[in-house]
């Protein structure tokens, strides 16, 4: 992480400045540029050792581990049966839609193999530290599981007997939500600043899509509904709720955002002729 070049404090993440707040107050007031109101926080000097704190990238990262892990002593293999994905979750429209409504959250945290679980964690851990960092804990956490949910919608609504695991429908979700952020200045960074790493994000998107339409087993529906929700979710975010002290506002949009996305969920399941109901599927024996 960069450190304030005068002070040698730690930056925050994705920060395009040389030195830290701290530093800028400190300055000035020496040039007398701020009025007695303002008093200057009190910050700890870097010399000082502190104990880090655990982000939710990591720990979203750990979880994804961990049931991997669960999943090789299970099935005695790297590389899972179906039958072992089902039994910890993963998204399969007919049970789904039957009852088990959950697993459009589970099989967020499942894999089918190394390489799977190995690109979908790179991404999470590139995109999930940057999202973290800019929207905060709570609105990234949000952001994903939302979106991770509507790719596992678009994943059934593409084709009913899709079996669905992975987390790359929610990393999708936060790569549309920082995007549109961006794009719209919701960060009020200077533009020169963010161009590099929008059109990295733009890249990374349609790449991908392009590369799933080519390879098998990969599941693009999933992809296009975490992308689009997120593209949807940033605009809403940066025109309505821009800033951390709007927390209200926020709330309410991911209220309505999961209410939209409950709404989808009975639609799917009458357009399949399916009545309402929670628990085990009817279709598992």
């Amino acid at each position: 992480m960069a450190k304030c070049s005068q002070c040698g404090r730690q930056l925050p993440a994705f920060s395009f400045k040389k030195t830290c707040q701290w530093c800028q107050l400190h300055e000035a007031e020496q040039r007398g540029e701020v009025t007695d109101e303002v008093r200057q926080r009190v910050m700890p000097a870097p010399w000082v050792r502190r104990e880090s704190t655990v982000t939710l990238t990591q720990v979203l990262f750990g979880a994804n581990a961990a049931i991997f892990v669960a999943m090789v002593v299970a099935s005695g293999s790297i590389q899972f049966p179906n039958s072992i994905a089902v039994h910890f979750g993963a998204n399969v429209g007919p049970y789904t839609l039957t009852g088990e409504w959950w697993r459009l959250f589970t099989y967020m945290f499942l894999h089918g193999g190394v390489f799977h679980i190995f690109f979908n964690m790179w991404c999470l851990w590139d995109l999930g530290r940057l999202c973290e960092s800019l929207y905060g804990r709570w609105t990234f956490a949000a952001i994903y599981l939302l979106t991770g949910i509507a790719g596992g919608l678009g994943s059934i609504l593409w084709n009913v007997e899709t079996f669905t695991v992975g987390a790359s429908g929610a990393i999708f979700g936060l790569a549309g939500a920082l995007i549109a952020s961006f794009y719209l200045g919701e960060f009020s960074l200077p533009r020169a600043a963010i161009a590099g790493t929008l059109r990295s994000l733009v890249v990374f998107a349609v790449f991908n899509l392009f590369i799933g339409g080519f390879l098998g087993g990969v599941d693009n529906a999933c992809h296009i509904g975490g992308l689009v929700s997120g593209l949807g979710l940033g605009a809403v975010i940066a025109k309505v709720a821009p800033h951390s002290e709007h927390a209200p506002r926020r709330i309410a949009l991911f209220l309505l955002a999961a209410l939209v996305l409950a709404t989808c969920a009975l639609a799917l399941a009458h357009y399949y002729g399916v009545p309402l109901r929670l628990g085990r599927s009817p279709f598992r024996h």
